[in-house]
């Protein structure tokens, strides 16, 4: 069977590759700590829980319309509004299956073959993926710790060219857990607008971002009027925030013209995102949902704490501290070790699933690890552990 060159070229997703080694060792009857996964441990809110009970009642689930329930499109732009600072048309929200095929959809709405797109290095790899795959090419900027980690506007500049059609930059990122500073993200955009293309924010991890010196959570890039803002297609999930990873269900939020584009290519790529998943997170959006969900994001602040403290004390160099998401980005490189081997070694000596760099770009792929506090407190506390015996383990006798 002859296999497309897209689908060849797609490099494989390691955290997922971690997981399955991590559940062979499982079966073996070892007990593995797995911080491989960005996956809250809470799961969905209660109210939620109870709402998919409700529609599994044996009534009919039909199709919604392709950009979803026009009551739960009404909700997000309520959300947005009322938390994060942006007055969004209930039009412009486009419910998806997850984020996942928030990006399929904007990458096939924007992106033709030949087309340069610029994305920071370490970042989400199915960003990059996504774009590849309908024909962009694809430029990795490396960042450091000095950047915290993300692209710059300075930095767009000089690697814009003539065939530089966008950006995709994600705040909070993962796997770094750091944002880009609100003034610099709106400069970015805009300098992007000026120069005739397209923004995608990834805003999936901006609701477990730590609030500002008010307490106020932070803003949305659609928050402000600046001519980027107006280019600018927003992505989020339910999975996150809410904690409904396998419900598979989130948005986007799309320049006004955009929004035919996306419903006729929802319409063919899948329909319609998942109905019963779709009527239930419209219970996210109750008080006490946002309740439970402000009480998760604390928590999470607090195991950040917790790990970032462990680290230091087992001498894991943390060099930017994240400010939201759920993601440690570890150096290793005082160890001997690459970044692989420390992973492939201390799932088997110290069975704790981590995920090397090389999942996120080139640019320190081989020297820094990326681990998730999206577990709860003892496993964490176990990991550091065990992290700890293991880094030991390599040091001179």
């Amino acid at each position: 069977m002859r296999i497309s060159r897209r689908a060849e070229q797609i490099a494989p997703f390691y955290a997922m590759e971690f997981a399955r080694d991590a559940a062979e060792l499982e079966a073996q009857g070892h007990h593995i700590v797995k911080l491989n996964i960005g996956e809250p441990d809470f799961g969905a809110p209660p109210e939620v829980l109870a709402a998919a009970r409700q529609v599994s009642d044996g009534r009919p689930l039909a199709y919604t319309g392709a950009l979803g329930l026009p009551e739960l499109r009404s909700a997000i732009a309520g959300f947005y509004r009322d938390h994060f600072g942006a007055d969004v048309d209930p039009r412009r929200v486009a419910v998806t299956s997850g984020a996942s095929a928030a990006l399929l959809l904007s990458c096939a709405a924007l992106v033709d073959p030949g087309d340069g797109v610029l994305i920071g290095d370490p970042s989400y790899p199915c960003n990059r993926q996504f774009a590849h795959a309908f024909g962009a090419d694809v430029t990795l900027l490396p960042t450091t710790a000095a950047t915290r980690f993300q692209l710059t506007t300075e930095a767009v500049a000089a690697a814009w060219t003539e065939t530089t059609r966008g950006v995709i930059v994600a705040t909070p990122s993962n796997p770094t857990g750091t944002s880009v500073p609100y003034d610099e993200l709106v400069a970015m955009t805009d300098l992007v607008a000026a120069r005739g293309g397209w923004s995608i924010v990834d805003e999936i991890y901006l609701g477990l971002s730590d609030p500002g010196p008010d307490g106020r959570p932070p803003r949305s890039i659609l928050a402000t009027d600046s001519p980027g803002a107006a280019e600018t297609v927003v992505i989020n999930s339910f999975s996150k925030y809410f904690g409904m990873t396998g419900w598979r269900l989130g948005w986007c939020i799309v320049p006004d013209e955009l929004v035919g584009v996306l419903e006729r290519l929802a319409q063919n790529f899948y329909v319609c995102p998942p109905t019963p998943s779709q009527y239930a997170a419209l219970a996210c959006f109750t008080p006490e949902s946002l309740a439970v969900a402000e009480g998760n994001r604390r928590e999470f602040a607090r195991r950040r704490g917790l790990v970032i403290d462990g680290l230091a004390r087992i001498g894991l160099d943390v060099p930017v501290v994240p400010d939201g998401a759920f993601y440690v980005y570890i150096d290793v490189g005082s160890t001997g070790l690459t970044a692989s081997e420390f992973c492939e070694r201390a799932l088997h000596e110290a069975h704790v699933a981590l995920t090397p760099g090389k999942d996120f770009g080139v640019a320190g792929a081989e020297r820094f690890v990326r681990l998730s506090y999206a577990a709860s407190t003892e496993d964490l506390a176990t990991a550091v552990d065990r992290l700890g015996g293991f880094v030991e383990s390599l040091r001179p006798a």
